[in-house]
């Protein structure tokens, strides 16, 4: 067995919940095995072990906590370890005897009370306006430990982004840290175990601070300053056991911190970082002279919204050296990293002192050079000033780059190997989902829906991460979320996210376009106050159900049913006569390929058509959430209130011939996949699906509001090879097209790029979104066949359909029960299919032919004939 799960923290130091579910998984090689009881013991550091005893059942995703184990306090520490029982014989023993225990998992509380933080936030009193951009700062404080420190944490958060030193020595690894949430609402705080960087005596402790998005420029065409505050603060509370029994504690106060600027200096998202090494001061080291620096005051915060992380941080997650360097016709010289990505560059330039080095990052090149219209206002450009001498190594701290390219200029001498390298920046999530066939074009366009998750989900799901803009935008989450959930374990951070989301949705129930939003008055009255439209606001409902559905936790369903009701009952309370969302304004199929450059909303489907579908579903699945959370009367109001919508929406729009009075993909996509017809013109329906796709000659016709879902409406129609045919076309517009361009990450338009290799020319193009790699989900649950039949694939659906040629396909996915596979192949005028079960799951295997069969725990394969050609 590995170490239980608590929560979804693999790493459960500085936990926010006083009794966090447990999830574990077991391995064993027994054939249809299945957990039938368990035990939990609980152990403090030095203290007894406390255990549950025996209790039956074959739970193993997200347990609450025991009853006979008392939840913990502040600062409370305890090993958790867990052992089971299964029916006939163990995984480790003879019939009847328990596995032996699992490695354990150390659960850490963090400050659980408002009370528990002592330390205060702090502003540096230095010159500067929060109309201009303010220049990074540096604070620090000494104090002294009487002993050697046994145990020590450190409890950090800030106004604006932050990095920490102990004694020289950086604490943690963590970037761009505290990272962007509602500020106003949560602002979270980490927990650094500390020990090893103390020492009896004289300590010193050091922070770099700068404004990120709390105080720096976000939003697009200009955006705004300081919509969150004009101040940048630290606050930091340092609590320490020392050798002789004593306790100390070291925190941010007006008293003993001192302030002054560095070696930064300028640090923007958008715009870049400068750097001169020439000012780097050892001011985290104790006996450092501060006499010239500034005094610190104190900054308002109310410690009730601190709040403790729910998922794992940013982090470096891997490098990449350039796979070529070259000169432009103008001769720049440009690395080629060969994968469009998201980080910065770690520079180790050797030169004399006062040589500045400029680091320019584009997603693509044009005519030879680098392409930067795209990015808009944001220049990605950061600087770099030697000191002079040897060893000299540097990578900006608080900014981030979407790029494939770099533009280098002032280098010193020439480049050797190990000078650039890329360092991967996103959300440190644990990878949990593959996929491979036989078609290469369709093996880069998943890796490239990986990357472009990978840059995107970054602390927040953004939109794109290079230009000035990189918001969460609801919509585009709404439906990349099934996809990201198969790939990456997301749930603690797409958890957090939503709380955001609840916290800023309008008293009317009205969902923010992106959260966090950004309602200032000055800025975009186009976009901001947001207005409820649907597919974006739909993410109240559909994405929580989402996580149910993926990772088996109700909890989230609990946590954000209210925001979900809110959205629902809004949406309702704006219908018109005939029970119809129309006559407000909606962004509709967002990005329909006919709709122009300019104008990216004015789609070919109807946008009230859209919005009414959308409005039935989300009442169906608040419908499905409030039955699973026991709440009978809203459960059956809400099947009322989708069976009505249904029934509204084939009155409208279903013409007496079986038409749409919106004849278009996205149209009979929604109303298929949605359920929203009658069963005698579901057939008809699917087959005028087929017609419109084979008249665009099986190209895309859709956008944001289609796409995702046009696969899936002609499978389930019976239009299978129509649906293969569409997703392998190349030409443009396709999700192939992007492919044979060269793409190694998803396009915000289907012609980003254009064939004359022109990049587009208009404002939104951005070379790495996510949202139109939403078929990939499609690639999993129906060309691989590996879908959940049960919340947290307690049940799996292994259902491959093959088409397209291809001749083989496969998925695997780590389920909260273990690892997971459905996979197929054709040899010899044979079909096989083989499916894995993890132990506690079971599975149902459909062939194409509608021939099923049970399992349980193992490997099966089953064989059917399949006709060649």
């Amino acid at each position: 067995m590995a170490p239980p799960v608590a929560e979804h923290h693999r790493t459960a130091l500085g936990i926010g919940e006083p009794r966090p579910r447990l999830s574990w998984t077991t391995q064993t090689a027994i054939p249809g095995w299945r957990q039938t009881a368990y035990e939990i013991e609980a152990r403090a550091p030095g203290g007894a072990a406390r255990r549950t005893g025996r209790v039956e059942g074959a739970e193993s995703v997200l347990v609450p906590w025991p009853a006979q184990l008392p939840p913990l306090s502040s600062r409370e520490r305890r090993e958790v370890r867990v052992r089971v029982w299964g029916e006939g014989s163990s995984p480790a023993g003879g019939a009847g005897s328990p596995s032996g225990w699992s490695p354990p998992l150390a659960v850490e509380a963090g400050l659980l009370n408002p009370g528990d933080f002592a330390a205060a936030m702090i502003a540096p009193s230095l010159p500067g306006g929060a109309d201009d951009p303010e220049r990074p700062v540096l604070l620090r404080g000494e104090f002294r430990l009487p002993a050697a420190p046994v145990s020590a944490r450190l409890y950090a958060t800030a106004h604006g982004l932050y990095e920490l030193e102990l004694n020289g020595t950086r604490v943690g690894d963590q970037a761009l840290a505290p990272g962007w949430s509602s500020y106003a609402h949560r602002l979270r705080y980490a927990t650094y175990d500390v020990t090893g960087l103390l020492r009896e005596g004289d300590n010193a402790l050091g922070a770099w601070l700068a404004e990120g998005w709390y105080r720096g420029r976000i939003g697009f065409q200009g955006g705004v300053r300081a919509f969150y505050g004009t101040e940048l603060g630290l606050l930091a509370q340092l609590e320490v056991r020392c050798a002789d029994g004593s306790e100390a504690r070291f925190l941010t106060g007006e008293e003993g911190w001192r302030c002054a600027h560095g070696p930064a200096l300028a640090a923007g998202i958008y715009d870049g970082e400068r750097h001169d090494a020439r000012l780097e001061l050892p001011f985290s080291t104790p006996g450092f002279d501060d006499s010239g620096w500034h005094p610190v005051h104190r900054a308002e915060r109310d410690p009730a919204t601190l709040a403790a992380p729910v998922g794992p941080p940013v982090r470096v997650t891997g490098e990449r050296p350039p796979v070529r360097v070259h000169t432009s016709p103008t001769g720049r010289t440009i690395l080629d990293f060969g994968q469009n990505l998201v980080g910065r560059l770690r520079i180790r330039p050797r030169g004399p002192a006062g040589t500045t080095v400029t680091l320019r990052h584009a997603e693509v090149l044009e005519d030879g050079e680098l392409c930067t219209r795209p990015l808009r206002e944001a220049e990605a450009t950061d600087r770099y000033t030697l000191r002079g001498g040897e060893g000299e190594e540097w990578e900006p701290r608080f900014t981030f780059h979407g790029f494939r390219y770099a533009e280098v200029t002032g280098w010193p001498g020439e480049l050797r190997p190990g000078d650039v390298t890329a360092r991967v920046l996103h959300t440190d999530m644990r990878r949990t989902g593959w996929f491979a066939c036989s078609e290469p074009l369709l093996n880069r366009l998943h890796e490239n829906v990986v990357w472009s998750m990978r840059g995107n989900f970054l602390d927040l799901p953004t939109d794109c991460p290079q230009r000035d803009e990189r918001l969460g935008w609801t919509g585009d989450l709404q439906v990349f979320a099934p996809t990201a959930c198969f790939l990456y374990d997301c749930a603690g951070m797409l958890a957090s996210w939503l709380a955001d989301l609840a916290a800023e949705q309008y008293p009317d129930g009205t969902v923010p376009l992106f959260v966090p939003t950004l309602e200032a008055e000055a800025w975009r009255p186009d976009w901001a106050p947001s207005w409820p439209a649907a597919v974006w606001g739909d993410v109240a409902v559909l994405t929580p159900w989402t996580l149910y559905e993926r990772f088996g936790d109700a909890g989230v369903l609990r946590a954000q049913y209210p925001s979900a009701r809110a959205w629902v009952e809004l949406v309702h309370s704006r219908l018109d006569e005939a029970g119809l969302w129309r006559g407000h304004r909606q962004l509709g199929d967002w990005l329909d390929p006919a709709a122009p450059p300019e104008d990216p909303g004015r789609a070919m489907t109807d946008p009230g058509l859209v919005a009414s579908a959308y409005f039935a579903h989300s009442a169906r699945r608040l419908a499905d959430t409030a039955r699973v959370l026991g709440e009978e009367e809203d459960a059956r109001r809400y099947g009322a209130m989708a069976a009505a919508a249904a029934r509204a929406f084939t009155g409208a729009y279903l013409t007496p011939k079986g038409r749409l009075t919106s004849d278009t993909q996205t149209a009979y996509a929604l109303a298929l996949r949605f359920a929203l017809l009658p069963e005698g013109a579901r057939r008809g329906a699917a087959g005028r699906l087929a017609e419109l796709v084979a008249g665009a000659g099986h190209r895309i016709a859709t956008g944001f509001a289609g796409t995702p879902v046009v696969c899936d409406a002609l499978a389930g129609g019976g239009e299978l090879d129509t649906a293969y045919r569409l997703l392998l076309q190349r030409a443009c517009p396709s999700w192939l097209y992007p492919v044979t361009q060269g793409a190694t990450t998803v396009w915000e338009r289907w012609d980003s790029l254009l064939p004359d290799g022109r990049v587009n020319p208009g404002e939104m193009t951005s070379f790495n979104h996510y949202a139109l790699g939403a078929v990939a989900d499609w690639l999993h649950r129906t060309v691989a066949g590996l879908a959940p039949a049960a919340p947290g694939y307690r049940r799996i659906r292994v259902a491959p359909r093959p088409g397209g040629g291809l001749t083989y396909a496969g998925a695997r996915h780590l389920t909260p029960y273990g690892p997971a596979r459905a996979g197929w192949r054709i040899e010899g005028g044979r079909l096989v299919v083989e499916a894995v079960v993890p132990p506690g799951a079971t599975a149902e295997i459909e062939l194409p032919g509608g021939e099923r069969r049970e399992v349980g725990a193992g490997t099966h394969h089953v064989t059917a004939a399949w006709p060649a050609g």
